[in-house]
């Protein structure tokens, strides 16, 4: 079996192996002219690959640099672009860091503890008042889409006393919450739009 990783390392994966090995032929190749048609048909296929929007020039700029980088300039061809030498430093991408946040109830997210956080700090009032119905209902709706099994009021304001370290602290006659129909129906909306959307 001829498996992918014992062959050769693709310079530029994002351009396939075929174009890697069609490079390699064309930089194979003793006739000049020969050389210069194939380069420039390894070129239209490349720009068949890539989406491109703004000055063409930029664009055909990068793909002779990129030909000339997968050749590992060895590919003997009169440019009709000055190549600009790419080191391996530029080829690499920056690692986007992803946020290592703990999150003790991972079914309503880190909005939800964080907002909770806000709640603690505000003083009593109508203000207060309104964000917690907010969170609350956010939390009940987070919940049935989480486990539609789980769906209880009494859990949802548990929750919420607990993510507010006891300083919110209700009962379901206390707070007027979305009704269970409701959540559901907007649970079946949102299921059936995307079902919509896959077709």
């Amino acid at each position: 079996m001829d498996y992918n990783t014992q062959r050769q390392k693709l310079i530029l994966p994002e351009y396939g192996r075929c174009i890697q090995e069609m490079v390699n032929y064309a930089v194979s190749l003793t006739d000049p002219q020969e050389r210069q048609r194939c380069a420039f048909t390894i070129i239209d296929l490349m720009a068949n690959m890539q989406d491109y929007n703004g000055d063409e020039n930029d664009f055909y700029q990068k793909l002779w640099n990129h030909l000339a980088l997968i050749s590992n300039y060895k590919l003997d061809i009169d440019y009709p672009v000055e190549i600009q030498h790419i080191d391996d430093q530029a080829l690499k991408r920056d690692v986007v860091p992803y946020p290592q946040k703990k999150i003790n109830r991972r079914h309503y997210g880190a909005n939800i503890e964080a907002l909770a956080r806000k709640l603690m700090e505000m003083e009593p009032g109508e203000e207060r008042d309104a964000l917690t119905k907010m969170i609350a209902n956010q939390m009940k709706r987070a919940l049935a889409n989480w486990n539609i099994n789980a769906l209880n009021d009494e859990k949802v304001l548990d929750d919420l006393a607990e993510l507010t370290n006891g300083k919110i602290s209700l009962l379901p006659s206390d707070i007027d919450l979305i009704s269970d129909k409701d959540v559901m129906m907007e649970l079946q909306q949102q299921n059936s739009s995307k079902k919509k959307k896959k077709k």
